[in-house]
């Protein structure tokens, strides 16, 4: 099978809102996890069977930098013009205020969503692709704290904050950062299984939610009810 491919638009995003996701997609392939198997017996053949191959791509208007938030700077992979393919195409949030989007990036969204491929927003990303009138009509979530804000600039757009992200068609948009990881894991869950979603989880030490902030792996307690540790990590008896 062909790996997945997987980009992102290079503009002044929150960086949390795309390496949090790009990481934990790589977490959970086939290449990660071969190495992880040299300090755990919890990666098992089943597992790597199951994940997926993956290469990504950071998409700009041409190859020059691209400055993020908290000092970083990103060189793109590709641009708009020779970008690979795209399986998944994931915005991160700007500052929406401020921001606007290249006619160019505008373009490039609405042709992957035409597509039928996967677009995944993350925070006021969903604001980025309102901008582009792939939402009209759609059923979306977004950084709950611009909600009334975004809902007036884009009426066309079936605005909720009722769930911490929101599925329609082949458009995911999640609340914020971290309820972008949780969209992320479902997505694993959803297409490569409950063994990869549990190992990336547990990689994480993070404890998913599902669109309803709800934890998804059962708390566990000992004989006296106190709570322990949901994630257990299993070790080799020798190295």
């Amino acid at each position: 099978m062909a790996p997945i491919v997987i980009g992102s638009l290079c503009y002044h995003y929150l960086a949390v809102d795309v390496i949090t996701p790009f990481d934990i997609i790589f977490t959970s392939t086939k290449q990660f996890m071969g190495g992880m198997r040299i300090y755990t017996p919890t990666v098992t053949d089943s597992i790597i069977a199951k994940a997926p191959e993956v290469t990504f791509q950071h998409i700009g208007l041409s190859r020059d930098p691209v400055d993020l938030t908290s000092g970083l700077t990103l060189k793109p992979s590709c641009t708009v013009d020779d970008c690979p393919e795209l399986d998944i195409l994931i915005l991160g949030g700007p500052n929406p205020g401020p921001f606007t989007l290249d006619p160019r990036y505008a373009e490039f969204i609405r042709r992957h969503v035409a597509s039928g491929k996967a677009l995944f927003t993350n925070c006021t990303g969903s604001f980025v692709a309102a901008m582009t009138g792939v939402l009209d009509g759609k059923s979306a979530t977004g950084n709950h704290l611009e909600y009334e804000w975004v809902k007036h600039k884009y009426p066309k757009v079936n605005w909720t904050k009722e769930k911490k992200w929101v599925v329609d068609g082949n458009i995911w948009t999640a609340a914020g950062p971290m309820a972008g990881v949780d969209m992320i894991l479902h997505w694993l869950r959803e297409n490569h299984g409950e063994e990869v979603f549990t190992w990336a989880a547990l990689n994480l030490d993070y404890e998913p939610r599902d669109a309803d902030g709800v934890n998804v792996i059962p708390f566990r307690y000992d004989e006296n009810g106190k709570r322990l540790f949901t994630h257990v990590h299993r070790y080799h008896d020798s190295y």
